[in-house]
Formats: structure tokens, C-alpha cells, sequence
């Protein structure tokens, strides 16, 4: 047994107060009278055994009560640890704010839970210590040591974050906080439901840390989440209706059926089908969108799930032109067939130049460059389509009968694309579409004999470099490429084997393959945009093709459902590079502009998902995987302050002293009432 206050261990001098009043006081003799001398003998002896009694058990109960009162005052306690620390303490609370804590215990959300417990935990140690409080958002406020009440303010003023960080960076923080209170005992407490996504702790380097593991425990782990959407293709047209796939997840132990999922898409919400997901199982759905009007479109995929709903909606935004600019390169005159195909698509707007007045600044405009059968490449055209492909642009080319061989194998090296190789004038049929790759895939019911082919006169051969990742799309008999499909930067090159003329190629006659095929290269993209971003990664956005600004440095704003904000710019030879700082908090639309009612670009923002898989360690497992740490049980008591005041300063023993006390008073009565002398 130990005391809180030893001092007062000193007043135990004062029981001599009563010995001393005893000797003194109850040595006083009293007079009595007799009418009969013969009994005064019997009479004394009698008298006197029973008042040395008496007096004794008086003393003792008043020499015990006074023990016992002094003892309650130095406050004695039964110490759980071998080495206990006396003096103020510098107390570490991190309470966990992600959205998991939406979970519900079975009196409460999880958050609400550990709020409580926060309260207790500071209430339970005195106002001479320090306390921090902690939580995912690591605001400058929390890096500070505050006094016991500002400490409980700052827990009511709490709410969920968006953010969500591993604990080992959180236990790390708190530890360089409270080393900076050198003369304060450390004693860090983590309120969390650990889930094993973020619990990830590395032993304690000091030994002597007093760690404390306080798990809140959901009563059911379930939830439905929607983790991503995107489009199978990365350029869409007005007018034509696209693939949209997304991607839920139940984290369940029961499998969900009949969930239904809903769209919201220019102003109209309809729903969008119903899933069965098994348990613990991820599904790709796939809806249908149809592009109706140009401009930016906004839309929402959304599912109803209790009680983590932080995931049920998925917000993506993206641009749709209403038409898309193409541009065909010519030598001496444009060909007819690639003038009738493209004017023939209203979606796109078709550009016609010569070789020799081309304006290089304009190529970032154009989403499919053609350079039809020119007869030489300078070394500037070949420069400026390197930039243009690295930027995200496409290439198609279709070679001249009598091509500078040299320069076109300069095109090919300086973008890693197929090179032309020797010219053969044989006729020869192409046999195989690979309709696995984008451009031709689903255009064709079938792929049967009734498909007429290309057939061709003249062709160059095509050697595919071996370290690109290009393939052919279009073949002959003997496996050599007629159209091939090769990468560079950002963007994507279609080499043709032939030329259009048909005396050499009936590939212009062929508009099921011809037409199509223009098609699709315009909407093909090596890398799609980003449809959607996640709030607190830490990433630099880039934003293309933003018209020019009359100020020489035009800062440009975001406004959305958080909130207005300047973000971090960087103006580049591409576009416009901005970082946002952990600015978002809030999931939704946010748009870029410079005049507020003239948006030029919008964001999707949607909050992290590594929260939805619900679970955790249990008790039992973060004890015996963190042994230096302390694991709490959040129920043992209902009073968790006692539970943690027994916890750091033992288990208190002065009510019982004072409860004994109050007993040998009571006592000293009864004997002093119903004891007779």
C-alpha cells in the first residue's frame, strides 16, 4: 500500500491527544455514598473493573477512528504498476474523426462513443496536468499542450474529417509533442475502432511509454460502398451514348441483395439497376449514358446503406465538346475520302492544311492529326508532333508511294513508333481485325466472311520496334501489319502500311472498316482524364487547354461545397498545374474559374475509401500483437474515469478509510450508551 499524500502520515502524533485525556480524565475519583459500610468493598471492586473497560474500548474506537481519518486523508491506494510516477502529467488523447467511426456501438455512433470517453479520460487526472488533443486533421491548435478545461472544449468542438492517416504517424506525433514537456510524465491514449487498414504500430523505441490502446467496437460491421467509376472511353462525342463502369464493394458478412443504385445526370435522377453483392465481394456494373448537351456535365452514382454513409455517393465530372477538331496535314491536295468521312461526322470539325503554312501552336487544339501521304518530314514537323503526342495527342499516319524513307524512320524513332521498312508493290489482303483493342471493339456484329477487308497494291513493310507497346490492329495473311497502334507520352500513333490512293489501297471503299476506324481513333486516348479525385491526396492536378487570359498572371480561384479558395498554381507550357493543400473537406463539385459565374474547368471530389473496409482488431488481438501497449476495455466499468484514475494512480483506498472512521465513531456511542459502568 502506498499514500498520495504521505505528509499526513504526521498527524498519527496527535493520538496522543486521546491517551493523554484518558489518563488524566478518567483518574478523577468520585464520591459516593453508602448507607451500609459492609458492602463498600464488593461495590468498588465491581464498579472499577467494569469502568477500566469501559474507558479502554472508548479509547481504543476513538484511536482507530482517529487513524482511520488520518489515513483517508493521505489518501492510500493499491499501485497495478511496479514503478509509479508521482507529479503533473502531459496526457496525449488522439481521438479518431475518420468516417469508419460512423459505425454504430450499442448505445451510439462510434465517434460519439469515444468523444465520452475522451471527456472521462481528462476527467480523471487533476488540474495541474497538461493535456493534448489529437485527431486526423493534425491542426496547429492540436500540437499544443492545453489546460484541463480548454482541453474539454476542444472535445466538444470535434466532428468527422475526411482525412484519414495510419496510426503509426499519429502515435509518432504524439510522441514528439509530449517529449517537448520534459518535466511532465508522458501518458498517450488512442481512442480508435483500429481497423487494419490504418492500425499498423512499430515497437516502441522507449520502453518506458505508457501507451494506451482504447478500441471502440461497432456491434455490426457492415457497409456498402461505391469505390470508383470511369469510362471506357477516355473522349466522348455529343450525340453518341458511352459505357460508364463503376465499381461497389460489400465489406459485409451477409451478402446485399436488390441494392439499388441510382444516377443523377443532367438534372434527371433515375436509377440505374439493382446488384446482389456477396459478402465480402467487389461487382463492376455498367450503365449506359447517352451525351446530349456540350459543356461540362456533372453526375452522381449513389446507393441507401445505414449507418456509414460517407461512400454512398460517387460524384464525376467531365467535359464534352460539341465538336471535336480534327486535322488533316496534305502535301500537294488533301484526299477526297478523308474529307467525305470526317464532314460526314457531325460531332467533329474538320481542318484541312498544307505541309507548308502550318501554325505548330495549334496542334494542342486538335484531338487526331493526319498526315496524309506527305512526300517529307522536316525536322521541325517531327519536333513539334513529339510535343504534341507527349501532350495526350494522336497521330495517324498514311505514307506517300515515294516517301522519303529517312525521314519517316526519324518520325518513327522520335516517337517509338512503327518504322517503314521496304517498299513492295503486290497485292495482298488484310485477314485479320483485332477486334480485342478499342478502335475496333463492338463495332461489329460479327466477324464473318460477308466482311469485306482491305485489299492492297502497293504497301511498305511495318516493323514494330521491340521495346514499344504497340500492337496491330489490322493484318495480313502472313501476320504483318497492315495498321499498326503504338504509345508515346500521353499519346498515341496509328501507322497505316498503305497509302490512301486507291491504286494502291481499297481501304477508302471499305467504310464499314474506313469510317469507324476515323471514328474511334478521335475518342481513343492512351491515358483518360481523370474523372474524379480523392480529397487529401496529395497530388498536383493538371488542367490542359485553358483558354488565354489577358493578365500576365491571372490567378485563378475554386469554389464548391466547402467552400472558396485560392489553391497553389502553376501556370506550364501545357496548361495549368494546381495543388489544394488538404483545402477540400467536404466531397462534391468544385469549380475552377477566374470570373465566378464563368467556370473553366470542374473537379469531382470524393472522400477516401481506404475507410470502408470496417475491419478491426479486436481487443484481444491488439494486445497480443502490441504487448508494450495497454489495451482498455472500453466497458469495463461504468465509470471509465475510476477505471482510469485505478489505472495510473491504483486502486483507491480512501472511502473505505473514512467509511471506517465514521464505523469506530459509531461504535465509541453504542459502547458509550448501552455499556454501564
Amino acid at each position: 500500500m502506498q499514500f498520495l499524500y504521505p505528509g499526513f502520515l504526521w498527524a498519527l502524533a496527535f493520538l496522543a491527544i486521546p491517551v493523554l485525556i484518558h489518563l488524566f480524565y478518567f483518574r478523577r475519583f468520585k464520591r459516593v455514598y453508602f448507607t451500609n459500610v459492609r458492602f463498600l468493598r464488593e461495590v468498588q471492586e465491581e464498579t472499577s473493573a467494569r469502568r477500566r473497560l469501559r474507558n479502554l474500548l472508548v479509547l481504543a474506537m476513538r484511536l482507530l477512528a482517529l487513524s482511520m481519518l488520518v489515513l483517508a486523508f493521505a489518501q492510500p491506494f493499491l499501485s497495478r504498476k511496479e514503478n509509479l510516477k508521482q507529479g503533473p502529467r502531459a496526457v496525449s488523447i488522439y481521438l479518431d474523426n475518420s468516417f469508419s467511426m460512423q459505425a454504430e456501438s450499442s448505445d451510439a455512433a462510434l465517434f460519439e462513443l469515444a468523444r465520452q470517453r475522451a471527456r472521462e479520460i481528462v476527467n480523471a487526472y487533476s488540474n495541474e496536468d497538461r493535456f493534448q488533443i489529437l485527431t486526423n486533421e493534425l491542426s496547429e491548435r492540436q500540437h499544443l499542450l492545453l489546460e484541463k478545461e480548454e482541453a474539454l472544449n476542444l472535445i466538444e468542438e470535434l466532428d468527422y474529417s475526411p482525412i484519414t492517416r495510419p496510426l503509426s504517424q499519429i502515435l509518432d506525433i504524439q510522441q514528439s509533442v509530449i517529449q517537448k514537456a520534459k518535466d511532465l510524465h508522458a501518458v498517450l491514449y488512442l481512442l480508435s475502432d483500429f481497423q487494419r487498414s490504418i492500425t499498423n504500430f512499430q515497437p516502441l523505441q522507449d520502453s518506458s511509454l505508457e501507451v494506451y490502446l482504447v478500441p471502440m467496437q461497432a456491434v455490426v460491421q457492415t457497409n456498402i460502398s461505391i469505390d470508383s467509376a470511369w469510362f471506357e472511353n477516355p473522349i466522348r462525342a455529343l450525340g453518341q451514348t458511352y459505357k460508364l463502369f463503376t465499381r461497389l464493394s460489400n465489406y459485409g458478412e451477409e451478402a446485399q441483395e436488390d441494392v439499388r443504385l441510382g444516377l443523377t445526370h443532367e438534372g434527371e435522377t433515375k436509377p440505374a439497376g439493382t446488384l446482389d453483392i456477396p459478402a465480402g465481394k467487389t461487382i463492376t456494373d455498367t450503365i449506359k449514358l447517352t451525351m446530349l448537351q456540350s459543356g461540362w456535365h456533372q453526375a452522381e452514382l449513389n446507393v441507401d446503406d445505414y449507418p456509414v454513409q460517407f461512400d454512398d455517393r460517387y460524384y464525376f465530372a467531365f467535359p464534352l465538346s460539341k465538336e471535336l477538331p480534327v486535322l488533316n496535314i496534305y502535301a500537294e491536295k488533301p484526299h477526297p475520302a478523308l474529307r467525305q468521312a470526317f464532314e460526314a461526322m457531325p460531332q467533329l470539325r474538320y481542318e484541312e492544311k498544307p505541309l507548308s503554312r502550318l501554325d505548330y501552336s495549334t496542334f494542342n487544339t486538335y484531338k487526331l492529326i493526319v498526315l496524309d501521304e506527305a512526300l517529307r518530314l522536316s525536322s521541325g514537323l517531327i519536333a513539334e508532333l513529339k510535343q504534341y503526342l507527349a501532350q495526350g495527342g494522336k497521330l495517324l499516319i498514311f505514307p506517300h508511294p515515294q516517301a522519303d524513307i529517312s525521314s519517316y524512320r526519324q518520325l518513327s524513332a522520335a516517337l517509338s513508333s512503327a518504322q517503314l521498312a521496304r517498299w513492295e508493290e503486290i497485292e495482298q489482303g488484310v485477314t485479320h481485325i483485332n477486334t480485342e483493342e478499342f478502335i475496333f471493339r463492338e463495332v461489329f456484329e460479327n466477324t464473318d466472311e460477308a466482311l469485306r477487308l482491305p485489299v492492297t497494291q502497293g504497301r511498305y513493310q511495318l516493323n514494330l520496334p521491340p521495346s514499344s507497346s504497340g500492337e496491330m490492329l489490322l493484318s495480313y495473311r502472313d501476320g504483318s501489319a497492315f495498321l499498326a497502334k503504338t504509345e508515346w507520352g500521353k499519346g498515341l500513333v496509328y501507322t497505316c502500311a498503305a497509302p490512301l490512293d486507291e491504286q494502291y489501297s481499297n481501304l477508302t471503299r471499305n467504310a464499314e472498316i474506313f469510317v469507324p476506324m476515323l471514328f474511334r481513333m478521335v475518342l481513343a486516348g492512351s491515358k483518360a482524364p481523370a474523372i474524379a479525385h480523392t480529397i487529401g491526396k496529395e497530388e498536383w492536378l493538371e488542367v490542359e487547354q485553358l483558354p488565354l487570359q489577358d493578365q500576365s498572371e491571372p490567378v485563378y480561384k475554386m469554389a464548391g461545397p466547402g467552400g472558396e479558395f485560392i489553391p497553389e498554381q502553376q501556370i506550364t507550357n501545357s496548361g495549368l498545374r494546381i495543388h489544394l493543400r488538404n483545402q477540400i473537406q467536404k466531397a462534391g463539385f468544385y469549380s475552377l474559374y477566374l470570373e465566378k459565374d464563368k467556370p473553366l474547368y470542374v473537379f469531382a471530389f470524393n472522400y477516401d475509401r481506404r475507410e470502408s473496409d470496417l475491419q478491426t482488431f479486436s481487443p484481444d488481438d491488439l494486445q497480443r500483437q502490441w504487448p508494450q501497449m495497454q489495451v482498455l476495455d472500453t466497458y469495463a466499468r461504468a465509470d471509465f474515469s475510476q477505471y482510469i484514475s485505478e489505472q495510473e494512480k491504483g486502486l483507491s483506498l480512501w472511502r473505505w478509510f473514512l467509511i471506517a472512521a465514521l464505523l469506530f465513531l459509531g461504535l465509541e456511542g453504542l459502547i458509550l450508551r448501552f455499556f454501564k459502568a
